[in-house]
């Protein structure tokens, strides 16, 4: 466009055009900024100074010689959580970072960007795919865009010596990664399990091992038994102990694709 002449506006090249001191700082004033870069950004500890704009995670475009963070489209998934974070365009996106799971917890005044956010990583994700597996049609893709956890609550735990006390955590069931914080809006989880296939040494039952001390409020025990170590939780209600239940033996019941054991492969490497 720059070599057309007489198109009633002035237009420069980035890498071509000289430019100013003044046009640069122009450029990277907060006026300048697209809306789309006014999206709130929830920290791990949203009381007091835990709110701050999205800037502040992702860097101006302009400004910014390189971003904060680089998400990998194979890894990224986003769900609507208005009830965990608190308001009715929230939003979570969840990626792989240094073989664990991060967190990211937005929202916005406006339902629409929030909803266009959401429609513009899965349109990424399904353009990814069909390169990816290019004899595939998009009703057999659709499945593999981003998905809503099977299940999110609290449960308590002890630790992998089973003497330790049971403590209270959030649980997120993503499919085969089970993950367990010590608050909801944790950026990181304190650790994660990897649920495989039923035939390679994975199982959920009801019940703790006799003997287990259980010095928790809640009795409703679940054993996970994997190939690396046994899980114990406890839940409040048994309602909530069986619906747990349900979710992991259905989980564990379904056959592995060739993704999911690399990542089984990466969890133990991690691990």
């Amino acid at each position: 466009h720059r070599n057309i002449p007489d198109i009633g506006m002035k237009v420069k090249s980035l890498g071509l055009s000289r430019w100013e001191d003044q046009e640069v700082k122009v450029s990277c004033s907060p006026k300048s900024l697209k809306t789309e870069y006014s999206l709130t950004y929830i920290s791990s500890n949203p009381i007091g100074s835990g709110f701050s704009t999205i800037l502040n995670h992702f860097k101006c475009f302009i400004c910014a010689k390189e971003p904060k963070a680089v998400i990998k489209v194979d890894s990224i998934n986003a769900a609507f959580q208005p009830e965990k974070i608190g308001n009715p365009n929230g939003l979570q996106i969840t990626y792989l970072k240094d073989y664990s799971t991060r967190n990211i917890f937005l929202y916005h005044d406006n339902g629409k960007e929030i909803v266009d956010w959401f429609n513009s990583i899965r349109a990424i994700q399904l353009h990814y795919l069909k390169v990816a597996f290019p004899g595939a049609n998009d009703a057999e893709l659709m499945p593999k865009l981003t998905r809503n956890f099977l299940k999110e609550g609290y449960m308590e735990k002890t630790g992998p010596r089973h003497t330790e006390g049971f403590k209270k955590r959030w649980f997120t069931l993503d499919h085969r990664r089970l993950m367990y914080y010590k608050d909801p809006l944790d950026a990181f989880a304190k650790g994660e399990a990897f649920l495989g296939h039923q035939d390679h040494g994975y199982s959920a039952s009801p019940g703790l091992p006799a003997g287990t001390h259980c010095n928790g409020a809640w009795q409703h025990g679940i054993t996970i038994v994997t190939p690396e170590r046994s899980f114990l939780f406890t839940c409040e209600t048994e309602v909530e102990q069986q619906d747990w239940l349900k979710h992991f033996n259905d989980v564990i019941s379904i056959q592995m694709s060739p993704q999911e054991y690399s990542m089984e492969a990466m969890f133990r490497h991690k691990h």
